[in-house]
């Protein structure tokens, strides 16, 4: 009887020593999440009004005019936006790449209209904080010290 007692144990040692991977690995979990926030950018998007900040909490908003549009679209890497302003003959659009880490938005311009060629030429890269939800998201320009001042706020068009 006490080598089926000691068989027994073994092979339920054995049993309970053989574990089954986890189905939940943190670092697949993390890097699913990240693809789903970048992948979250992709589409097309339009700009549909602003906020201003004062000690970064909202104090004003503004609708966006109906007679202008701004758009903005996001591949895999890539960004263009282009802004229509039927008064007004210059162009405005630009071009570049994107990265966003969950929390801030990095665009490198590469080109853009002549009037964005200038402004290319002094600052290329753009850093925003994102608020990124399901069918909208909040650009928010911060000052030196990380405080909001303004946001472009978009929806999703496409």
């Amino acid at each position: 009887m006490t080598s089926k007692f000691l068989i027994f144990s073994l092979a339920l040692a054995l049993a309970f020593s053989c574990k089954e991977a986890p189905e939940n690995d943190n670092s697949t979990e993390v890097e699913t999440e990240q693809q789903d926030k970048l992948n979250g950018l992709k589409g097309t998007w339009e700009l549909t009004g602003f906020y201003n900040y004062k000690d970064n909490v909202v104090v004003d908003s503004f609708e966006m005019n109906p007679d202008f549009r701004q758009l903005k679209m996001y591949s895999d890497t890539k960004v263009m936006w282009c802004k229509h302003r039927p008064a007004d003959s210059s162009e405005w659009f630009g071009y570049g790449t994107y990265d966003y880490d969950g929390e801030r938005l990095t665009e490198v311009l590469d080109f853009g209209s002549a009037v964005m060629d200038q402004v290319i030429a002094e600052k290329k890269e753009f850093i925003f904080e994102l608020d990124l939800q399901t069918n909208k998201f909040q650009q928010i320009e911060l000052d030196e010290d990380g405080n909001r001042i303004y946001s472009e706020n978009y929806v999703r068009v496409e």
